[in-house]
């Protein structure tokens, strides 16, 4: 995948078109949660992510991103040992499955892009614990989005956390800049050092995104190209959201607007920070 180099502050003006693309970018992944359940196929939950954004003019930014051929849906849709990219198609979902969702959305030329992970009915005490830990890692790391942080600050949150739970993040793939390009500057792993990296500045978008393993970290790449899985056969969560750096601390873009959209959802959804979880 191609990168825009060089780190874009965006305007207020910016922000706010970021926003309105992370909305939309909810409001599909909301409505592929909402199928969710044993039989419905992968290429079902595409479909109604892509729905969504018809329905609200927006284009899907992974559509056509170049690869080994160009990629040929709006969402990727993986499971359980796939980590990221698995193409959605005829595969049918299981009770005890765990599927991460992962959708990108452009309005008025700016990229919202955001993911996350869910059960498939009934689950395993090990991976509610593994998806309960990847989605506490996100926003712990959106907790370390403040000016002059650095982005060691983020990965070394991230690490952390995944690390004193037991699990593991990947090292191939990592959270990114993001605005009128889908991967911009800076790059933010999922491992680091706290007080190393670039100072952070109001006005960096970063699609923070950790990806976490049961076993080893490894992954590997599977025969069509795109979808990457543990290299051990292990489960896999991914959790992301889009964030702006403002003055006023860390504020994400991809989430729902209760006054807009009338659900509370979940904390996913609602942007809820770590320090409020609890």
């Amino acid at each position: 995948m191609s990168w825009r180099r060089g780190v874009v502050l965006k305007s207020p003006a910016e922000l706010e078109s970021m926003r309105a693309a992370g909305r939309v970018n909810a409001l599909a992944l909301a409505a592929a949660v909402e199928i969710v359940a044993p039989g419905v196929t992968t290429r079902e939950i595409d479909e109604v992510a892509a729905g969504v954004l018809r329905a609200h003019g927006a284009s899907p930014a992974f559509l056509g991103v170049p690869g080994v051929f160009p990629y040929p849906a709006t969402t990727t849709v993986s499971v359980n040992d796939e980590l990221v990219h698995a193409i959605p198609g005829k595969r049918h979902l299981r009770e005890g499955d765990i599927v991460s969702i992962d959708c990108g959305s452009i309005v008025d030329g700016f990229v919202g892009d955001s993911a996350l992970t869910v059960g498939v009915g009934e689950i395993s005490s090990e991976a509610r614990r593994l998806l309960d830990v990847t989605c506490e890692a996100l926003f712990l790391g959106i907790d370390q989005m403040w000016v002059g942080n650095r982005t060691g600050d983020i990965s070394a949150a991230i690490q952390n956390h995944v690390e004193a739970n037991g699990f593991n993040v990947v090292r191939e793939y990592t959270g990114h800049g993001v605005g009128r390009h889908m991967h911009e500057d800076p790059q933010v792993p999922n491992y680091g050092t706290r007080g190393k990296g670039i100072l952070l500045k109001a006005g960096m978008t970063i699609a923070l995104e950790p990806m976490v393993q049961v076993g080893s970290p490894e992954t590997r790449v599977l025969p069509d190209g795109w979808a990457v899985a543990s290299a051990d056969g292990s489960l896999t969560a991914h959790f992301e959201h889009t964030v702006a750096v403002t003055a006023e601390g860390p504020q994400i873009l991809t989430v729902l607007d209760d006054s807009l959209d009338g659900i509370g959802y979940n904390q996913y959804f609602a942007g809820q920070p770590a320090a409020a979880r609890g």
